[in-house]
């Protein structure tokens, strides 16, 4: 491990991954938070190109800083035969291996699942992918923004005059996650049955997943949900309303209680309840026009706090709009004790906790690694230094 710390659930369990970019990066360092020991294989010196995207973190990535604390990197050249040998010296002591370099590029370093599967069968190996193996989509480059548009996601996300893609790379993150889990799946049946396992997950069959709610509109309403800005395609009110000052509140009304009381206490109009445009929530949508003027005609007296109260005494479901230094610098997180600081080849930095708070165990937040930094300890630790391999 990289730093003295409570026994976390994966201790004992390590991962090396042959990862770049957003998706394996994001799966493996949650591996890490829980106890893993990561192994990360990278090109010996400019190391995962992730690395160079940015420099806005005191000179170093934010995307690489947010996915590869807790990580030891080793910089292997695997088109050399020392570094393929080195590489499945680390396989064979593993219990993880993740890749998610272009289609094939596995297979033709050795490193399929098949592969290393044969000389290790318990072996639990996991593929990303942007479209999956098999089909015209196999070699078809996948980036983030394109299977967001692959997946439907930006058809339904904007504004009704221009579609607009999300602004967090949420195909690689969700490809991530499902990566995350089903290894911590596969782990839990191979402490069962000692059986190894071989993943595959794709972006694109990883954000379909999430697009169930548009994808049943659409299929079974014969028209997909329009797309709403802040909005909502099918519950109103819900989103942003302008106050006194300009400044925006949203809300949501999940239910009738909540928009009878919404009436009553917030707009003091009781009698908009049972209005023939708003007594359903399908009415409300179908004449969101006219809903939007009835509250906003209070809202642009009132000041967005004032608003804030009378929703938070009502009940109803409310928030402001933060930015990024809003949400680090957000009350509830400082209440919670949710941020730590990490080490990195720039100095301490902060880092969020992550969102799953088990008791007895403290998460790892050991340091962001330099490229290559831990290659010869590893290279000594498997019995192979002094074999001129690059850091």
């Amino acid at each position: 491990m990289l730093a003295d710390t409570v026994i976390g659930p994966l201790e004992g369990i390590t991962v090396v991954s042959l990862e770049q970019a957003v998706a394996a990066p994001f799966a493996t360092r949650q591996l890490a938070d829980l106890g893993a020991r990561v192994i990360k294989v990278e090109r010996p010196g400019s190391g995962d190109f992730a690395r160079q995207y940015d420099e806005t973190v005191r000179g170093m990535s934010s995307h690489f800083v947010w996915l590869n604390r807790s990580k030891e990197s080793i910089g292997l050249d695997l088109k050399s035969e020392h570094g393929r040998r080195v590489i499945h010296a680390l396989v064979d002591r593993a219990d993880v291996f993740v890749q998610n370099l272009a289609p094939g590029a596995a297979d033709r370093l050795g490193l399929g699942a098949a592969q290393l599967r044969a000389r290790h069968p318990g072996l639990v190996h996991a593929s990303i992918s942007g479209y999956g193996a098999g089909g015209p989509y196999t070699e078809k480059k996948a980036y983030d923004l394109l299977v967001q548009c692959e997946a439907g996601l930006v058809s339904v996300t904007g504004t009704p005059e221009d579609p607009a893609k999300v602004g967090i790379s949420v195909a690689d993150i969700a490809a991530g996650m499902y990566t995350y889990t089903g290894v911590l799946t596969a782990l839990i049946r191979k402490g069962r049955t000692g059986e190894g396992a071989t993943l595959e997950i794709s972006m694109l069959e990883a954000l379909a997943e999430w697009m169930g709610f548009p994808m049943y509109y659409a299929r079974y309403g014969g028209t997909p949900p329009v797309r709403s800005g802040a909005s909502h395609a099918a519950i109103a009110p819900y989103g942003p309303f302008d106050c006194a000052g300009g400044e925006r509140v949203f809300l949501g009304i999940q239910n009738q209680r909540e928009w009878v009381v919404f009436c009553e206490k917030i707009l003091g109009r009781p009698e908009l309840a049972t209005d023939e445009r708003f007594a359903t929530n399908s009415l409300r949508v179908a004449h969101s026009g006219a809903l939007r003027a009835e509250i906003v005609r209070v809202f642009r007296d009132l000041e967005a706090a004032e608003v804030i109260d009378r929703l938070e005494d009502a009940g109803i479901a409310n928030a402001r709009l933060r930015d990024m230094a809003g949400l680090v610098e957000h009350e509830q997180l400082a209440a919670r004790d949710r941020w730590r600081q990490v080490g990195s080849p720039v100095g301490p930095l902060m880092a969020l906790v992550p969102p799953v708070t088990m008791d007895g165990h403290e998460p790892v937040m050991a340091p962001i690694p330099a490229p290559g930094e831990h290659t010869e300890r590893i290279l000594a630790e498997l019995g192979l230094e002094g074999t001129g391999a690059p850091a």
